[in-house]
């Protein structure tokens, strides 16, 4: 019988034997692998585990810095998993909510005798003394699995009901929990092993709250800068009262709801808020159109709902006596030879620079003039522009509407008065959270909805999607969201609901990745995350609903 077993290091295409039982952190040293920056976690046979892991039978093995995703998510949930300690450390009877990502960072909230607001300068400054000592004290993190019945009523023992409601709603058998020196937490991916990796943070007060500043994602040896982002909190914050009125501030509490067979209320009101929050909006730009706006410019990232949203805001404005005229800015791309290359030397379309910028702002200002003009078309095929005749004209009470990535960047309009303009930003800015402690990441809602629309209407794979999704958040972090504070109006796409609604769509596209293929962890990781949600069947979803975009049954055309 042997004692040691065999590990391919996929970083460098080493094979070594190693004892049976040796954790990652053991084989990394075996194998003397260093990377640039900390290595956070590894995937172990594609599936993302902690360093702790240990190795009973041959395993393949990638080591993961924190420039990538997967392990800065190891990253930030340690450090959450800190904060919540030294809260608890220093400030005994409060309650940490640590709700969304903004500014840069997680944007969180201390609540003391049910309260926000009472934590002083000076306690904060104890909460960040008190993280400092956990570090360096290097304190293990201890990874325990216990029967789900028992893990619910440990947390409750420990007045965490909201974890507890989480588990005791999910269907697992078993169920997963960590202890950091007496305190225990949930978190539903790995740590790191042990508190002393966690170097870089910060925190900060906030806008009425405070800020937990992690390494920045592309040199993690430093912080991310700040930056303001109050219109985003703002929308957040509209939306986390919603939630508290509703009672559904975390996802046991929509399970508990469907449990209790009032999923079919939940639906009604969380359509009917966003129904009158399009309403709202419309209702603001007929009172800018009496003061000269005449363009309504629409922008957010890949997989927000622009497009259902664009179509229900018209709907809304013929309400208002205002006649709608859309145009597209595909329309006004440069030929495919003419537009530019990207750090790979590949045709970039998601740059500005891929539209013709000139044509665009003297269309416009001639249409707002009452002049005729002569739309292009672009042509996907031959990628050349061409010319079929497409004329418009812009008549009394019409108004147009540009709907694109780029819609809120300064430089697409730059020759068009701002009073000519009203600016809305579309984002599935997911407010309920698992629990306290474990938000909802945006960008993971807006994966699973392209996932489901790519294999619906375009006949990509969750390989294709997830391989692409990187590339596209690249695009995001440079073309989107760095004028998004410019808009007039923020409105949130997500709804209470939506997560549960979508699981059965996307989990079966989910389970036909490959056990080889890279985007398999991802794809496992996704599968982990839906796992907590019960169920929600979707035929109640009204034709008009932003998911039926992309799970379908839509009475818009698109």
């Amino acid at each position: 019988m042997t004692d040691t077993v065999e590990i391919h290091l996929k970083n460098t295409g080493e094979r070594k034997h190693v004892p049976i039982g040796s954790s990652l952190v053991e084989i990394r040293k075996i194998f003397n692998f260093e990377m640039p920056y900390l290595i956070a976690n590894a995937k172990v046979n594609n599936r993302t585990e902690s360093l702790a892991y240990k190795v009973y039978r041959p395993k393949l093995v990638e080591f993961v810095d924190i420039t990538s995703s997967s392990a800065m998510r190891t990253y930030v949930r340690s450090l959450s998993f800190i904060l919540a300690k030294a809260v608890n450390d220093v400030l005994p009877d409060a309650t940490t909510y640590i709700e969304h990502a903004v500014s840069k960072g997680y944007f969180f909230h201390i609540e003391i005798d049910g309260e926000t607001g009472k934590v002083t300068p000076k306690q904060l400054d104890n909460v960040r003394k008190r993280m400092h000592e956990i570090v360096e004290a290097d304190l293990p993190f201890i990874s325990r699995e216990e029967e789900t019945e028992e893990v619910v009523k440990l947390f409750r023992e420990n007045r965490m009901e909201d974890k507890a409601l989480l588990l005791e709603t999910s269907n697992f058998m078993y169920s997963r929990y960590f202890e950091l020196d007496g305190y225990v937490n949930h978190f539903y991916g790995c740590l790191t092993p042990s508190t002393g990796y966690i170097t870089i943070f910060d925190v900060r007060h906030y806008n009425g709250g405070f800020l937990l500043m992690i390494p920045n994602r592309v040199n993690p040896d430093r912080l991310e800068a700040f930056i303001r982002q109050d219109k985003l909190l703002d929308v957040y914050r509209e939306h986390l009262e919603f939630l508290k009125i509703t009672g559904l501030d975390n996802v046991g509490d929509l399970n508990k709801a469907k449990r209790d067979n009032r999923i079919s209320e939940v639906i009604q009101i969380a359509e009917a808020y966003q129904a009158k929050q399009i309403g709202d909006i419309a209702a603001q730009i007929a009172e800018k159109y009496k003061e000269g706006v005449r363009v309504i410019l629409i922008s957010g990232p890949s997989s927000s709902g622009k497009t259902t949203f664009k179509k229900r805001l018209e709907v809304q404005l013929l309400v208002n006596l205002l006649k709608p005229v859309g145009i597209s800015l595909d329309d006004y791309f440069v030929n495919r030879e003419d537009s530019p290359l990207d750090e790979f030397g590949k045709h970039d379309y998601e740059s500005l620079y891929a539209l013709d910028l000139p044509l665009f702002e003297e269309n416009m200002l001639a249409l707002m003039q009452g002049i005729e003009v002569e739309q292009p078309t672009y042509n996907f095929v031959t990628g050349k522009r061409e010319y079929r005749d497409n004329r418009l004209k812009i008549d009394p009470n019409d108004i147009i509407i540009v709907e694109g990535i780029h819609a809120l960047n300064p430089e697409l309009t730059a020759k068009i008065p701002p009073e000519k303009k009203f600016m809305v930003y579309v984002s599935a800015l997911t407010s309920i959270s698992l629990d306290n402690h474990n938000w909802i990441p945006a960008s993971d809602n807006r994966l699973l909805r392209r996932i489901v629309r790519d294999y619906r209407y375009r006949n990509y794979s969750a390989v294709d999607t997830i391989s692409r999704w990187e590339s596209v958040r690249r695009g995001d972090e440079k073309w989107i969201f760095p004028y998004q504070e410019n808009a007039d109006v923020m409105f949130n796409s997500a709804m209470i609901y939506e997560l549960g609604a979508i699981r059965r769509h996307v989990e079966p596209i989910l389970q036909q990745v490959p056990r080889k293929a890279p985007e398999y962890a991802e794809a496992y990781r996704l599968l982990k995350f839906l796992s907590y949600f019960n169920y929600i069947t979707d035929f109640e979803l009204p034709p008009t609903s932003l998911l039926r975009e992309f799970v379908g049954g839509s009475s818009f055309r698109y």
